[in-house]
């Protein structure tokens, strides 16, 4: 009987362990988040802890050098374009949610002029994924801004721009309208701000529920993960991108909060103190929290991932031959070299998301991508929508980012049998990317990589 007993334990044994998601080893029972987020990634052919290392390791710390480089500093965008779906009288709930002034020595020569200074307000936020963030509308009459000064000496040489400077296009923006700014996003980082409450949940609601594919009879407005598999690829790949998207957006906003309650600076202070709130964290992404979704948000996190830097490899032939041009030979010459070692290092990576199995079979293919290009562009109008203008701002970059990466996978353009006669005769026509399409696609994919380098940061936390 001594035998059998033995076994009987440890049947039980590895019972318990995998109903409490390594709790046996005294690892606390809310990072079971991390515990289910393991294996293989859905829809893709790599395995999370393979791109926590291949980001980690060699991505984040070339992207996070990269993003200083005054080509991808300044971002041009229009905020100012009104909602066209509905009216929008929401403000941030933080006072004084202000970025520092752009300084005239700041600015690359090469960039200015020929644009006006960007008038933005308060400090970014989103949404955390349970609606339960959704009931507090103690929004602040008097909100931060973002400083209008990139300089009037600064409007000269911004021109060179587009003196020096394709379209099958994912999105529906037009910066080069003249209400479009330059925004220094060294200066403006997406952090949280407290925008949050109806108007916040009306944007996510929106894109979720009239935007994103469903399957029948699934009236939530997130798609729990045992009914995507009932959709097909093209389907699923929408939601999931737009899912990691969301939970990119949320990871950033715990990791950079506002720390002043426990740290003892005044809510009302301009210099706040910003860090990792663990709290905050596990309220949008713990089990107990989400309806059990939670852990499956942050895979879809990685599968965005695989699909941007996917299309950062793909267009490699057309970016090693961009100039990157601001006007200061030097960083010029050195932001090439940064973006080809970049380009190289993704290169060498095999398991990129896999593009070339979407949209294949004919008639119906050719509806499904017209149909999926529809909902993406109904997307980027609703960024037009959000309440909080650093808010909008971080939302805008993203979804072009995400966006300039489907042109590149799903237009055709950038195949091998158009990549080749380029590389021949090096002309860019059929080729070319606009400028806002590679600061924010390089962004995007900044920020994908700075939520799986800070997810690690929150791991270690939890222990």
């Amino acid at each position: 009987m001594l035998p059998k007993y033995r076994i009987s334990t440890h049947v039980c044994l590895f019972l318990f362990i995998i109903s409490y998601c390594c709790g046996y080893f005294g690892i606390q029972e809310d990072e079971y988040c991390f515990c289910q987020l393991q294996g293989r990634i859905d829809d893709c052919s790599c395995n999370v802890d393979t791109v926590d290392h291949f980001n980690n390791v060699k991505v984040y710390p070339r992207l996070r050098s990269l993003l200083t480089k005054n080509y991808f500093r300044f971002y041009k965008v229009n905020l100012k374009h009104d909602c066209p779906f509905w009216t929008d009288d929401s403000r941030c709930a933080m006072k004084y949610c202000h970025v520092e002034a752009c300084q005239e020595e700041d600015i690359p020569p090469g960039l200015k002029g020929g644009a006006k200074s960007p008038k933005l307000m308060a400090d970014h936020g989103a949404e955390k994924y349970s609606e339960s963030a959704n009931c507090n509308d103690d929004y602040n009459d008097e909100l931060g801004y973002l400083n209008t000064t990139i300089s009037a000496k600064a409007e000269e040489d911004f021109a060179l721009w587009t003196a020096h400077d394709a379209q099958d296009n994912f999105c529906d923006v037009n910066e080069n309208d003249s209400d479009a700014e330059y925004v220094d996003l060294l200066l403006n980082p997406e952090r949280y701000t407290g925008y949050r409450g109806k108007s916040a949940h009306r944007i996510w609601h929106s894109i979720y529920m009239e935007n994103c594919f469903r399957p029948q009879n699934s009236y939530s407005s997130y798609i729990h993960s045992d009914l995507l598999n009932g959709m097909c690829l093209e389907k699923r790949a929408f939601y999931r991108a737009i899912s990691g998207l969301h939970a990119s957006i949320n990871i950033h906003l715990c990791a950079k909060y506002l720390l002043s309650e426990s740290s003892g600076i005044s809510l009302t202070s301009p210099k706040g103190e910003w860090g990792p709130n663990l709290e905050e964290f596990k309220s949008r992404f713990s089990p107990d929290n989400t309806i059990g979704e939670g852990p499956n948000w942050l895979r879809n996190l990685y599968f965005l991932y695989l699909l941007e830097i996917r299309a950062l490899a793909k267009a490699s032939p057309y970016l090693q031959r961009e100039e990157f041009y601001t006007g200061d030979e030097a960083q010029d010459w050195d932001t090439q070299l940064a973006v080809k070692d970049l380009l190289s290092v993704i290169k060498k990576f095999p398991d990129h998301f896999n593009e070339s199995i979407m949209f294949s079979g004919g008639t119906e293919a050719n509806k499904m991508k017209y149909e999926f290009k529809q909902h993406f562009r109904n997307i980027t109008r609703i960024m037009d929508c959000v309440g909080c203008d650093k808010c909008k701002l971080w939302g805008k970059l993203q979804i072009q980012g995400l966006g300039t990466a489907l042109k590149i996978l799903f237009s055709g353009k950038f195949d091998q049998e158009y990549t080749a006669p380029y590389l021949q005769n090096k002309h860019k026509k059929d080729f070319q990317l606009e400028r806002t399409e590679i600061v924010s696609l390089i962004n995007s994919i900044g920020r994908l990589s700075t939520s799986i380098y800070e997810l690690d940061e929150f791991r270690l936390m939890l222990r």
